[in-house]
């Protein structure tokens, strides 16, 4: 079964995703269930069964997904892909030219719109989701005994992303350091939040010789920002992120690579607050002009950034 996710356009083409599984694992939770039951449920959505070297094709595009069930396609653009353009990719015949069971999935791409104003790239972990990220215990408990009923997102993280989302006229992407695994878990829990739809970038943890692999936090976050810049070459950005995990330093590069591609920073302050080496990366964003906010919550940040209308 495919596992789809929200893929993205770029100036040529749309990027579809998904991943190859055994079986979808799919839990309906209750409010009122347990922490061991929602513990149970989540380590249940770890522990797929991926499916290499599935064909597929779409748009004249072949695939093939990889060892951990991943596939990955870049078709061409057609004139009536607008808005959350769905774009059907079917299962290629076997190499012995047999066909194989028909499989036909939809797969949606963000396209946005010619009036859009700008781009926002929002972190999940303590920007958006109360997880406690700058504690690794504490956050795993958290992350691992809450359900899509009762994890809390932050009202004014959304009421944010609303405000710059303008009613869809600008689009918004998440990327986090959050497993692929959770792609659908952080989806139904930002509709039931009413956060605005987007495209994730999350981490693929591979395993290697018997051990985890990964990128690291800042690799992975820096490059899901390049390839979103490079996507949306006539938009400035807005980043959305928190101190907890080194965003300040993250966002200060990547606002080096890309010069004038920032339009501002919104950082909550979680936890400890801001450190010395935060408070360098804030000071080097503003003094080479980008509106930088700073706060326990978002309140305000709007008309920091200049984007009240």
């Amino acid at each position: 079964m495919l596992e789809p996710y929200l893929g993205y356009a770029t100036p040529e083409g749309l990027v579809l995703r998904g991943r190859f599984l055994s079986a979808l694992k799919r839990a309906a939770p209750r409010p009122d269930q347990s922490r061991w039951t929602n513990l149970r449920q989540m380590v249940r959505l770890f522990l797929t069964d991926e499916v290499a070297g599935v064909p597929v094709n779409a748009r004249g595009v072949s695939a093939v997904s990889d060892d951990e069930g991943y596939v990955r396609l870049e078709v061409p653009r057609h004139p009536g892909d607008r808005g959350w353009a769905r774009v059907v990719i079917a299962r290629d015949a076997g190499q012995s030219g047999v066909p194989v069971e028909e499989t036909r999935v939809g797969l949606r791409a963000l396209v946005p719109r010619p009036d859009a104003r700008l781009g926002v790239i929002s972190d999940i972990d303590d920007t958006i989701l109360h997880t406690g990220a700058w504690r690794p215990v504490r956050m795993l408990w958290t992350s691992l005994t809450g359900n899509v009923l009762t994890r809390r997102v932050h009202p004014d993280a959304a009421a944010f992303l609303r405000g710059l989302w303008e009613k869809g006229r600008n689009p918004v992407y998440y990327v986090s350091s959050s497993p692929w695994n959770l792609h659908d878990f952080l989806g139904r829990l930002f509709r039931r939040a009413g956060l605005p739809e987007g495209p994730m970038m999350l981490r693929d943890f591979g395993i290697a010789e018997g051990r985890i692999v990964s990128e690291s936090h800042g690799a992975h976050k820096g490059k899901a920002i390049d390839a979103l810049l490079a996507a949306n070459p006539r938009l400035p950005f807005v980043l959305v992120g928190d101190t907890g995990q080194h965003d300040a330093e993250i966002y200060r590069a990547a606002a080096r690579r890309h010069p004038g591609r920032m339009r501002g920073v919104a950082l909550r302050t979680p936890g400890y607050g801001t450190d010395a080496a935060d408070e360098v990366h804030i000071r080097a964003l503003r003094e080479d002009g980008i509106p930088v906010h700073v706060g326990r919550t978002f309140s305000g940040a709007l008309e920091a950034l200049g984007e009240t209308g």
